[in-house]
């Protein structure tokens, strides 16, 4: 494989440079072409994605293609599908693709990672299954004979954010026979408040750790563990289920094999939503619904792999984001969902973004030179119009914008369209008023027409108008469905991936956050002792 250059090197890049040095169109004027806003829109998987709204020219369109061909990007692109060690750093292949994987797509459409993984995935997917839905059924039982009512998930991080964000994205029932529980963070109260309202007779933990050595996960486990123990229930164990790809420490700690599922190294920890980590996806959705959602995202895999670069969505949002990030100087992505079941999208992509491409070294550790990975923020758009949307549209920050929304709901209350239509609505006119703005001319005669004096108009019109000219994406969903959801989170696992493949940064490994875990343990005798630990110390520590 061509080895990439440092992309500020390449024609395409430089192209770039100069474009964006050059008075661009304003969106108000680019919007007015009709057939470039049908032009700029993509479909796949049961996603759409519009893109008119980026300041976006035919030529600065084909620059970015080329810095994609310039940097290897279909070449990288492959040798991750083929199981190559990407990461390079620990040596490790990166497959998560795999996890979501069928058994097969037919004679002469085998995988392009060895067939040994799949094999191994297949049969690890099919226990958590079956464990998942002898949970649902309630023949997972208690000490009293009683089936267990309530599951804890007990992880943080990756353990933690992917099934917590899919959860609360597709469990639908209204009285499920299993209830579903997340708890992330090691203050006391956060397991205490979870524990306050179940009965330790029909609880089941959920304790899923990559390494099995996460502190903050080992403190909750050992925190329900005493809540049992304090329940007078002594055999612990038959209560307890842990995901991990060091099942001999599992062990080590207690934990039954019978009720250990695993995964491997090759899985990154915010990748492994797909493999046993997802037990309590399985558990709240049910076989049928999980396996829809691996396939969606299966779905997505094939068209990252398959499509021409020109349509493909992961590569169209990845190039979209370095055209923003590093050539219109937008150190910030929003992603704002106008659907409230994808309200934990942006925390889950936040960790996905920050925790891979927050990189500064190339791979073979010269300095980058150029910008990488944005500060990833958002939340449920409704409510951010009532918050932060006025930064947006008047403040002094540069902000990239994913709007998502949705164009089908089924049916949850008798005015459920209404409800739609205007959440459509509100979505559609944000994108547009951030992108046309409103001009002092437009203003004072809007303010002249309302009946304001000449003065008042004058004094107001400043507050009044609005810049416009912010570039967003408009991604829409045919419905939330499990399919749909895998495809749009596969979208952003590929768009992550082809970023980092531009910028010539690690995607996968994360040490960064390594460092303060290493401080926090040589700093844990001295709290405990009552002691103020000296500079020294903690220097030492690190």
């Amino acid at each position: 494989m061509h080895t990439p250059a440092q992309p500020q090197t390449t024609a395409a890049w430089q192209g770039l440079a100069l474009s964006a040095a050059q008075p661009l169109p304003t969106l108000r004027e680019l919007l007015q072409d009709s057939a470039r806003t049908q032009a700029l829109r993509a479909q796949a998987c049961g996603l759409t994605l519009d893109f008119s709204r980026q300041r976006l020219t035919p030529l600065v369109l084909q620059q970015l293609l080329d810095l994609a061909r310039q940097q290897a990007l279909p070449a990288q692109r492959d040798a991750l599908f083929a199981g190559e060690p990407i990461n390079r750093t620990e040596d490790r292949a990166v497959l998560h693709m795999a996890l979501r994987a069928p058994a097969g797509d037919g004679p002469g459409h085998a995988h392009p990672w060895p067939a040994a993984i799949t094999e191994q995935v297949l049969a690890e997917r099919e226990r958590m299954l079956a464990l998942a839905e002898r949970i649902r059924q309630g023949h997972w039982l208690g000490p009293r004979r009683q089936p267990i009512t309530d599951l804890v998930a007990i992880g943080i991080g990756g353990s933690d954010l992917g099934p917590r964000m899919a959860v609360h994205a597709l469990q639908n029932e209204p009285r499920p026979a299993v209830r579903v529980h997340f708890v992330s963070n090691p203050d006391a109260s956060a397991l205490h408040d979870v524990l306050a309202t179940l009965d330790p007779m029909r609880t089941g933990f959920v304790v899923a750790s990559k390494t099995f050595t996460t502190q903050e996960t080992l403190l909750n486990a050992a925190s329900a563990r005493r809540w049992l123990a304090d329940a007078g229930i002594t055999a612990w164990a038959r209560q307890f289920i842990a995901i991990t790809t060091a099942p001999d420490k599992a062990a080590a700690l207690g934990f039954a094999p019978e009720h250990t599922l695993r995964f491997w190294d090759w899985v990154g920890g915010r990748y492994s939503l797909w493999s046993s980590i997802g037990l309590p996806l399985a558990v709240a959705v049910g076989r049928e619904r999980f396996e829809a959602f691996l396939a969606g995202a299966h779905a997505m895999d094939t068209h990252f792999r398959t499509a021409p670069l020109a349509q493909n969505l992961p590569v169209l949002m990845a190039l979209l984001g370095v055209w923003q990030r590093n050539f219109l100087n937008t150190p910030t992505q929003l992603v704002t969902s106008y659907t409230a079941r994808l309200g934990l999208l942006p925390a889950y992509l936040q960790q996905m973004d920050m925790e891979s491409n927050g990189k500064r070294v190339h791979p073979d550790g010269q300095r980058v030179r150029v910008a990488t990975g944005p500060i990833v923020w958002g939340g449920l758009g409704i409510d951010g119009q009532h918050a932060y949307y006025q930064l947006l549209h008047q403040g002094t920050h540069a902000v990239a914008i994913d709007f998502m929304g949705v164009r089908q709901q089924a049916p949850c209350l008798p005015d459920t369209e209404a409800h739609l239509r205007f959440n459509q609505a509100n979505l559609l006119a944000q994108a547009q008023a951030l992108a046309l703005g409103r001009d002092a001319q437009a203003t004072a005669h809007s303010l002249r027409a309302a009946g304001l004096s000449e003065a008042e108009v004058q004094r107001l019109t400043p507050h009044r108008s609005f810049d416009g000219n912010v570039s967003s994406n408009v991604l829409w969903l045919d419905a939330l469905t499990p399919f749909t959801l895998g495809a749009l989170v596969a979208l952003y696992e590929h768009k992550v991936f082809c970023q980092a493949a531009l910028w010539q940064v690690h995607a996968f490994d994360q040490w960064g956050v390594e460092l303060g875990k290493v401080v926090a343990q040589g700093l844990q005798q001295h709290l405990a002792e009552g002691t103020c630990p000296p500079d020294a110390d903690t220097a030492s520590a690190a």
